[in-house]
């Protein structure tokens, strides 16, 4: 997994080849330059014979050099930084910007079976660490790859005995280390998962506080966020036991390395193939060469959780988005449509909508009623073709929708849903959504026709005040939505309760509006007050995801079936 992983990150930062190749660059050339010190040292501690015996230019000139190459190694180690800061935003900016496009085209099936705290976290947190994990790996593991390959050269020149010996243990640290990253790896991901949920109900509670409060569901909140958290924190515990062990065990055999060197150097000077000075060098090359792999037993666990992450970011980008849209446009027509023989279910094991017919006369008012879990708002989700139906078509127009691109069909309907939405800005970039070019005479038209003026121009700036979704009533934000429709005009039109939120007397004015609106255009109204769609010309009895019956309200109520049972419930209630 974490390797399938590294490749798609790989495959990232490879668009930005230049600055990647600019990186190794200058670690190869800082490297160098800090490589060459210690033997400008040995140099120096030659030079220095014995007492009285003390070769004061060598030296003087052997210092002069290692300040020159101090001051140019930190002059390139700062660029490098630079550039590798750059490297790995850009590569995370890339791959937060895949995450968002790929959500725009997923079907409302996978946006419905993930919590929105879950995806959340995947875009903005888990990609956050990718980043830090990027700019730990380029300004380390780089660096610690090259000053092992240039020592190893250096100390080849020194000494090939001592060099062998050190290459000949090195693969011990690196056992090791991969020993205990594959058992933090799995660690890590259960960790990033458990975090997505916890996110995902800190997001739900927050969001939802009112219903919380209403309802005393604060303890039980607690509760589960308890144990949610327990989960973590044992994930998490673990996660950096494992990684833990990584550093001080490397560290360990780094140690029996350093010694080795030290002991055959020893004897190598005893029996005069060795000096004092080359054995210094020698020491400071072993220290150098053996940095690296502590860096990156550090880095190993940080690049992890980094993997594991990217794991979930990509599984998000990975996902099987929405079918295709043709690039044929809708045509706008009259507003005919035609439902044949359609079956759906949102599991594949429940059918919900089955052998649905049904057809709309351009103009035609329909109004759809039935118990909760009937198939209203399903029928609205296929009509909007926010859902692919899995047999027979629905047709517009004499257009089958499916041939037809998502933008076209829908910008032939007007929606006002019983669920408000508003974006935070201001009270005209929520009228004109849908239709960013309208004028202001426009917009204020709209407005008066929906009844939400009365509201607007109370406004501390009117239309432009500044609100957010808590800004406003319930019915105020509906009314927002209901002045959207209004200014868009569209061919069709989709209800779905949308006055259960307003009061009494401006509900009667909103549905005097709607019937200006409505005329001329094919409407649906999902309504579960009776009373409110009596004037319908035909109003379809849903039951199973069937079409019970269906007629006018006189017809409905002389026959003595499921629709007059169901308002005559409703009279009974409201007497």
């Amino acid at each position: 997994m974490s390797t399938a992983t590294l490749r798609k990150v790989l495959a990232v930062i490879g668009r930005y080849r230049l600055l990647l190749a600019l990186s190794i660059a200058m670690s190869a050339v800082s490297v160098v330059l800090q490589l060459y010190v210690p033997v400008l040292f040995g140099e120096a501690v030659d030079g220095i014979i014995g007492r009285g015996n003390v070769d004061f230019a060598l030296v003087a000139g052997c210092l002069r050099r290692i300040l020159i190459l101090v001051i140019a190694g930190a002059a390139v180690s700062f660029a490098m930084n630079l550039i590798n800061n750059r490297l790995a935003y850009h590569t995370v900016r890339d791959i937060r910007a895949r995450a968002i496009r790929r959500i725009q085209e997923l079907p409302l099936s996978y946006l419905d079976s993930h919590s929105a705290g879950d995806i959340v976290q995947r875009v903005i947190a888990d990609t956050d660490q990718i980043s830090d994990g990027l700019l730990l790996g380029f300004t380390q593991l780089f660096a610690g790859v090259v000053t092992i390959a240039v020592t190893l050269m250096f100390m080849f020149s020194r000494d090939i005995a001592i060099t062998l010996a050190v290459i000949i243990l090195t693969p011990v640290s690196f056992l090791v280390a991969r020993f205990i990253a594959s058992r933090s790896f799995a660690m890590f991901r259960k960790q990033t998962t458990t975090r997505g949920e916890l996110t995902a109900l800190i997001n739900e509670m927050v969001g939802n506080v009112k219903v919380v409060k209403a309802f005393g569901y604060e303890k039980r909140a607690s509760l589960r966020f308890a144990e949610i958290n327990e989960k973590l924190r044992g994930y998490s515990r673990e996660a950096v036991f494992y990684s833990s062990l990584t550093n001080p065990s490397t560290r360990a055999v780094n140690n029996v390395i350093y010694a080795l060197v030290a002991l055959i150097g020893a004897a190598r000077i005893i029996g005069g193939g060795l000096t004092v000075g080359g054995l210094t060098v020698l020491l400071s090359y072993a220290s150098q060469y053996m940095k690296p792999f502590n860096d990156i037993s550090s880095v190993v666990t940080e690049l992890q959780n980094t993997l594991a992450c990217a794991a979930r970011v990509f599984e998000l980008i990975e996902a099987e988005p929405q079918s295709p849209d043709p690039e044929e446009e809708l045509v706008p027509g009259g507003g005919e449509i035609d439902i044949r023989g359609v079956d759906f279910s949102y599991d594949k094991t429940h059918e919900l909508i089955k052998d649905f017919n049904f057809h709309a006369e351009p103009g035609m008012a329909v109004a759809i009623v039935g118990p909760t879990g009937c198939g209203k708002t399903t029928l609205i989700n296929l009509l909007m073709r926010f859902y692919d139906v899995d047999r027979g078509s629905i047709s517009v127009d004499g257009q089958e929708i499916g041939t037809v691109s998502r933008g076209s069909l829908r910008k032939n309907y007007g929606m006002v849903l019983q669920e408000t939405w508003l974006k935070e800005g201001t009270v005209r970039e929520n009228i004109a959504f849908g239709r960013p070019e309208a004028t202001e005479e426009e917009i204020i038209e709209a407005a008066k026709k929906a009844h939400s003026w009365e509201f607007i121009r109370r406004l501390p700036d009117r239309l432009d005040t500044f609100i957010t979704d808590e800004s406003l009533s319930q019915g105020q934000k509906q009314l927002l939505c209901i002045t959207r429709v209004m200014l868009l005009l569209p061919p069709m039109l989709i209800l779905d309760e949308a006055t259960s939120s307003i009061d009494t007397r401006t509900e009667l004015q909103i549905q005097e509006a709607f019937r200006t609106l409505m005329e001329g255009r094919t409407s649906f109204v999902v309504a579960h007050r009776l009373s409110t769609i009596r004037n319908a010309d035909r109003i379809l009895v849903m039951r199973d995801g069937k079409i019970e019956e269906q007629g006018d309200h006189e017809s409905l109520i002389e026959k003595g079936g499921f629709y007059a049972e169901l308002y005559n419930a409703q009279f009974n209630e409201a007497v």
